[in-house]
């Protein structure tokens, strides 16, 4: 079994910058791609940036030029950079990860418990 462990949100002013962190333990063979996924009041949760296993990158068109999203395979762990942060990026932020147990098995999806973001004055 898999488990992600988020940290670093936080409250920030506008213009201001927070680094969201997602470390994969438990039994892991490799992992596939790896995401960042928020989800703000009353809305569906939405893609924010993915990361492949060679280091490829993909952000929505929200959050292009102002976040970063990078990997660190050695320590199972994605990391996303919040610059610049607005008001509407207010959300809870979620990890996704594509992880398997064994070399043989399926990749399957493991989902974050959440990180709060909130931009506020």
């Amino acid at each position: 079994q898999v488990q992600l462990v988020e940290s670093g949100g936080g409250l920030v002013q506008p213009g201001g910058s927070l680094r969201l962190s997602c470390a994969a333990s438990g039994r892991i063979s490799s992992i596939n791609a790896m995401g960042w996924y928020r989800q703000a009041p009353g809305l569906q949760r939405e893609l924010v940036a993915v990361i492949s296993s060679g280091g490829s990158t993909d952000y929505a068109d929200s959050v292009k030029g102002r976040f970063t999203i990078s990997r660190d395979n050695a320590k199972n762990t994605v990391y996303l950079q919040l610059n610049s942060l607005k008001p509407e990026d207010t959300a809870v932020y979620y990890c996704n990860v594509r992880v398997r147990a064994t070399p043989w098995a399926s990749f399957v999806e493991v989902w974050g418990q959440g990180t709060p973001v909130t931009v506020s004055s």
